[in-house]
């Protein structure tokens, strides 16, 4: 379950945030709320510009539980950036606000293709990356865009989602008949 960035979310998100299991492994990284509570301002006046799409990720509930982003759009991609507050984590979150997520970006928002850089370190990600079906290593077919995100230093590994793949993917299983109709038409 997905929903636009609030501010009246920011404090329960920021308890979760400076985890020590999460906090490394966020890009906007604040070090007091009050820093937060600013960095998520910025945030929803940067998805009303355009240059970023961010969403609260939340539990059963109701109760908002991380937060999923697609930053640096550029020609129809940008990079996916997903943190779950600790407690979460092995829960079975990530996944359903995945997929909600990259419905919106293909099928609404007119995103071609999802980038995620993930730290070579961060072992959790790559894993859940290499699981999904849909997701191709691109550090050798974007060799530019790789050599780019690792020029101080070899951090990341690059992983590409193109909405041809992630199609065929939701086509192949058997997903709901409407989710079926609209990628038809």
């Amino acid at each position: 379950m997905l929903k636009k960035r609030d501010l009246h979310d920011s404090h329960t998100l920021y308890e979760l945030v400076t985890h020590p299991d999460v906090f490394p492994f966020v890009r906007q990284k604040a070090d007091s709320y009050e820093e937060f509570l600013f960095m998520t301002k910025q945030t929803i006046e940067a998805e009303e510009r355009g240059e970023l799409i961010s969403r609260t990720i939340l539990d059963e509930w109701g109760n908002p539980i991380g937060t999923i982003n697609l930053f640096d759009i550029e020609d129809n991609a940008g990079f996916l950036g997903t943190w779950l507050g600790k407690p979460y984590h092995g829960k079975g979150y990530n996944s359903p606000a995945k997929e909600a997520f990259f419905k919106e970006l293909f099928y609404e928002a007119g995103i071609e293709t999802i980038f995620m850089r993930i730290r070579k370190v961060n072992i959790r990600s790559i894993k859940a990356a290499e699981k999904l079906p849909y997701v191709v290593k691109a550090n050798e077919t974007r060799a530019s865009l790789y050599a780019q995100l690792n020029a101080n230093a070899d951090v990341y590994d690059l992983y590409e989602i193109p909405k041809d793949l992630y199609t065929f993917h939701l086509l192949r299983n058997g997903s709901d008949q409407e989710d079926s109709q609209l990628l038809e038409a």
